[in-house]
């Protein structure tokens, strides 16, 4: 497939990139600002923008899917570009649930803490000679990339309760629909997002 990262400068945008290419897709992407350590790690793969900023000559019909970045707005160029030639849209959620629907899916979300029982989960597995695949919100040691997709039958996602991009606000977590689920603990957070405790503490209700 061709696809292209409208905001390919966030962690997980960057590194789902990178995995994807890794896969053999054809990778491009966009983004006004991108920050360390992704800006070297996508030119290491040959992925970093030529130029900063929005064009409408990175949207074209040969492309087969764009994945939405959190950060780009409604009035983002490629994004109204993308809406008008009808290109399928995704955010990154959705496309890991897309896919991962046929695998075993263990989802780990909470207000703290997420990452550290993440990075727990997935070294009993690598114990146990269980390979799994897994999505990271923050690095570890035992790991080279947030991202690793490796067609196991074993996913182990860390799921966000953030927006999941400017198109669709529902939590993250939401599209993962868990086989296993682990919550570390609801505290009110993000409050820009969820400006009541009931608000934040309905999205996790719904996942339950």
């Amino acid at each position: 497939m061709r696809i292209h990262f409208i905001a390919i400068g966030g962690a997980i945008m960057h590194s789902l990139a990178i995995e994807l290419k890794k896969m053999g897709h054809i990778v491009t992407g966009s983004d006004d600002l991108i920050y360390e350590p992704a800006k070297s790690n996508l030119l290491k793969y040959n992925l970093l923008p030529n130029k900063e900023g929005w064009h409408a000559d990175n949207i074209h019909v040969n492309i087969d899917l764009v994945i939405l970045g959190m950060h780009a707005k409604l009035d983002n160029l490629e994004l109204l570009l993308t809406q008008r030639m009808n290109i399928p849209i995704m955010s990154f959620p959705e496309y890991i649930f897309q896919y991962s629907k046929h695998k075993k899916r263990i989802v780990i979300a909470g207000s703290h803490g997420k990452t550290t029982i993440t990075s727990m989960i997935l070294h009993v597995l690598h114990d146990n000679n269980i390979k799994v695949d897994y999505l990271l919100g923050a690095k570890i040691d035992s790991t080279h990339n947030l991202v690793s997709l490796e067609n196991n039958d074993v996913i182990v996602i860390e799921g966000d309760e953030y927006f999941s991009s400017a198109l669709d606000k529902r939590s993250k977590f939401t599209h993962y629909n868990p086989d296993v689920l682990v919550v570390s603990g609801v505290e009110w957070d993000h409050v820009n997002v969820f400006p009541t405790l009931e608000l934040y503490q309905d999205t996790f209700r719904n996942i339950l």
